[in-house]
């Protein structure tokens, strides 16, 4: 049995956390979306009994640190599944980005093994899996524009945004997600508007949506990577509508109403970081 799944990239319109549980966790109040950069994830099923890992990149793990393969690790497990299964993954999200190119391979080879195996398993069940693997899998079982709370399980899918094109800047820089959640302070953190972010977002009101996006984690990250509030500066000088850090970065953002000044902007930052990207949300 073989089966291809899409896996697309996220970005952060907002992300705030309120608190931290007593396990240590953070509880999330995010407004996420996808756009059509994506990873393509090819799952084949033999009698090996064996997971197997393998990608054109050279960047990524192909062993148990892969979030594919404990993807592919807890639903044979839990649904008693003894096949082999071999994961072949075509990347094009950038790596260690704030993007959530790892989380969304893995929710796309456990939304492929719920298919080849008939398991019948809802987006909420998947879901609820992912969240074992790691907090952003939950939202990329979906993929769409959802408000995202809990400790990243809990999906509010919203209605599709309005028509915008994303500029997507990767710079030459790698954040450690557990490094900046461990440097959080709750008690000077600036929170974002989430809740009047929210309200445009529902309402499809792109200029409310872009002077209203925030991320809480952007001047943590920004502090310790100057790097990113200059492609942030050099955006919004550019002409963006709105520009901010995707998850704990280092990519930045620009959303733009028009192709014409997104394509100005993309040709424009290119001059000082060469990952960059034209995209559009799902």
């Amino acid at each position: 049995m073989r089966i291809v799944e899409k896996a697309p990239a996220k970005i952060n319109l907002g992300l705030d956390t309120p608190y931290m549980h007593d396990d240590g966790l953070p509880e999330w109040n995010m407004v996420m979306a996808s756009v059509d950069l994506a990873d393509y994830v090819e799952i084949k099923t033999d009698g090996s009994g064996l997971i197997t890992v393998e990608s054109d990149s050279v960047f990524i793990p192909n062993d148990q640190r892969n979030l594919a393969y404990q993807a592919a690790l807890l639903i044979t497990k839990q649904y008693h599944i003894n096949d082999g299964i071999q994961i072949k993954i075509t990347k094009h999200i950038p790596i260690a980005a704030g993007l959530g190119g790892g989380s969304s391979d893995a929710a796309a080879v456990l939304r492929g093994l719920n298919k080849l195996y008939q398991i019948k398993l809802t987006n909420r069940q998947l879901a609820e899996l992912g969240l074992k693997v790691d907090s952003d899998v939950p939202y990329c079982i979906y993929s769409q524009t959802a408000r995202v709370t809990g400790r990243g399980e809990i999906i509010e899918v919203m209605p599709k945004l309005p028509s915008m094109w994303v500029v997507i800047v990767k710079p030459r820089i790698s954040v450690s997600t557990p490094k900046i959640l461990q440097e959080i302070d709750y008690q000077n953190l600036i929170h974002p508007d989430i809740e009047k972010l929210l309200f445009f977002t529902k309402n499809g009101d792109l200029n409310g949506i872009t002077a209203n996006m925030g991320n809480v984690l952007e001047a943590i990250s920004g502090k310790r990577y100057p790097e990113i509030i200059d492609i942030k500066n050099r955006l919004i000088s550019f002409g963006a509508d709105g520009s901010q850090m995707s998850g704990t970065g280092p990519t930045v953002f620009a959303v733009c109403h028009k192709y014409s000044r997104a394509k100005r902007i993309l040709n424009s930052i290119r001059g000082f970081c060469n990952e960059a990207y034209l995209v559009r949300p799902l």
